[in-house]
């Protein structure tokens, strides 16, 4: 199968007018495709192979379009940094059509597709370096198994685009189930649009959640839905170290999906008050603060529902989310110790959690890089020679006190499980990735692209795309940086 076989049904098009706007993409100059996902193609029903070139490089090209596809900019709002902004929507992107795969609907987005009537002062182009930014988040998250948006390609073009300098222009053709976020409820609220809202609603449960159709209540099951999935998916970030960087409302998907990669970061040397936006000088959306401001953002939307849903139902809903978290981030974080998941009658519960938290501020009094400490223990075996090994791999002194009384209490968990170490390292190495999406990697990969060079861009997609899978002779891709490297600088245009 190639593109022109892709058949569309553009079911957003068919919601009233006021929730989007006809664009006509902007058409860029000497368009080329730097790398095409096998991934992406595969959500499409399509083998990378065999997508013909010419015709994915006019699509993103924004020369032409496929058949069957009706582009327009979405309509919706969202609190930014905690202040409502009611000036939002697509300002840079297109949903191009809903094509119909074997996995259901998927949306084919172009992000820097020109102006639209949401672009405020904007220019409606992208850029390279965000770009490529975006295109390998998609393959990272999807490779560790955490709920994100892909993209089928990322193409440059010969454009200058003026952000924090003048950079090369590019398009990212964006995949996903759906782009409703949070800030289109939102919107229909501020608006008291109550019947638009319903017609949403609606919409988004027969096209993507038809079992709440029958539902007794089937829009407090949808919203029970988002409660449950974004607390699963902000688990996932705390479990793998991800920043996002911009948790705006607009920015939050209504399907659980990473939405939106800006000024994104993962953790290097644990620092759990981190962020790697430094226009986010008060870290109101810090590593640390994930959580909190998930159900911050939670709370909003269910203030937009009240027009739908009884307030006190509301509420009980949102007391499900902290719990939905901790069970996910134990369970995962668990995983990530080699310890197996807690069964009836086993009061290792609280015990795992201190052990959890005690290990990450061991991490944190240390400066360990927080992905390679979790592949490092691994290898431990309870031995003195492992132990010596883990410790030069965390570079901790052997006899560090603080290292010494954690392996003591992880060697009286251990005692607790039935798996051989053998057993247990392979268990971890299927969880731990020795591939991380480092930002001095992706900077690498950005500066070859930008001079004319996108094999290194492929070779790090590979990877990141199997990042449990360690290849011979490959130190470089998962080495930190130095821990005295300056900051690659990171904005909302990043």
């Amino acid at each position: 199968m190639n593109l022109n076989s892709l058949q569309f049904d553009n079911a957003w098009t068919r919601l009233p007018e006021a929730f989007h706007s006809p664009v006509t993409p902007t058409s860029w100059r000497n368009t080329r495709v730097l790398d095409v996902s096998p991934l992406g193609a595969a959500q499409l029903d399509l083998e990378s192979e065999s997508i013909d070139g010419e015709r994915l490089e006019a699509l993103m090209a924004g020369r032409e379009l496929l058949s069957g596809m009706t582009p327009i900019a979405q309509k919706y709002t969202g609190h930014q940094f905690g202040s409502y902004n009611p000036a939002l929507g697509d300002g840079r992107g297109l949903l191009l059509g809903e094509a119909m795969t074997s996995l259901g609907p998927m949306d084919l987005h172009l992000k820097g597709a020109g102006q639209t009537p949401y672009s405020r002062f904007g220019d409606g182009r992208a850029v390279l370096r965000s770009s490529i930014r975006e295109y390998l988040a998609g393959e990272a998250m999807s490779g560790l198994g955490i709920p994100t948006t892909t993209a089928l390609a990322v193409a440059v073009n010969d454009e200058r685009v003026a952000r924090e300098r003048i950079e090369p222009g590019a398009t990212l053709l964006r995949l996903a189930p759906s782009h409703a976020r949070f800030g289109h409820v939102e919107w229909l609220y501020q608006r008291r649009k109550a019947e638009d809202m319903q017609t949403l609603l609606w919409h988004l449960i027969h096209r993507h959640r038809p079992e709440f159709a029958e539902a007794e209540a089937p829009f407090e099951a949808f919203f029970a839905d988002v409660v449950e999935r974004t607390a699963k998916l902000i688990a996932a970030w705390q479990a793998y170290g991800f920043v996002h960087g911009v948790m705006n409302t607009d920015n939050m998907s209504l399907l659980g999906l990473t939405l939106d990669y800006g000024p994104y970061a993962f953790m290097e040397r644990y620092k759990p008050d981190w962020t790697p936006n430094h226009t986010d000088a008060g870290g109101r959306y810090a590593f640390e603060q994930q959580p909190g401001v998930g159900l911050w953002n939670l709370s909003v939307l269910a203030q937009s529902l009240t027009p739908l849903i009884d307030v006190e139902r509301l509420r009980e809903v949102l007391n499900e989310y902290e719990p939905a978290l901790q069970r996910t981030y134990a369970q995962l974080m668990r995983a990530r110790l080699g310890l197996t998941a807690k069964t009836d009658n086993d009061d290792t519960s609280s015990g795992d959690a201190a052990l959890v938290s005690s290990w990450l501020k061991l991490l944190e009094q240390h400066q360990v890089d927080f992905h390679n400490a979790f592949r490092a223990l691994g290898t431990y075996r309870g031995d003195e020679d492992s132990r010596r090994q883990l410790a030069n791999a965390l570079e901790i002194a052997p006899d560090d006190k603080a290292m010494t009384a954690w392996l003591e209490d992880y060697d009286q968990r251990l005692l607790r499980e039935s798996r051989s170490a053998d057993e247990r390292r392979l268990a971890m190495d299927a969880v731990n990735p020795c591939y991380v999406l480092r930002t001095h990697l992706a900077q690498e990969v950005i500066e070859a692209a930008e001079a004319g060079d996108s094999a290194p861009l492929k070779g790090l997609r590979e990877r990141l795309a199997s990042p449990f899978e360690q290849r011979e002779d490959d130190a470089r891709w998962f080495i930190p940086p130095a821990i005295n490297a300056p900051p690659v600088c990171l904005s909302c245009s990043s």
